[in-house]
């Protein structure tokens, strides 16, 4: 089965749950609750696959992760 799949930017605008981060479909607005696949693309990068479950639309999401230094 071959896939398209659009990459779409990601911006974290406010420290929210975790909740508010996730994308509705930008074809038919629809709800996203997991994403179907994740990719570590460097260190700090992660790159997640999304699947509409109502249109089948497919796009991409990058977040970039921030690293925790403990202090001791």
């Amino acid at each position: 089965m071959t896939a398209l799949a659009d990459v779409l930017s990601t911006a974290i605008h406010s420290p929210d749950p975790r909740g508010s981060d996730l994308p509705t479909c930008p074809v038919c607005a629809d709800s996203m609750v997991a994403a179907e696949a994740s990719a570590y693309v460097s260190d700090d990068i992660i790159s997640y696959l999304w699947t509409c479950d109502t249109c089948g639309y497919g796009f991409v999401t990058k977040h970039a992760s921030k690293r925790i230094i403990a202090c001791n």
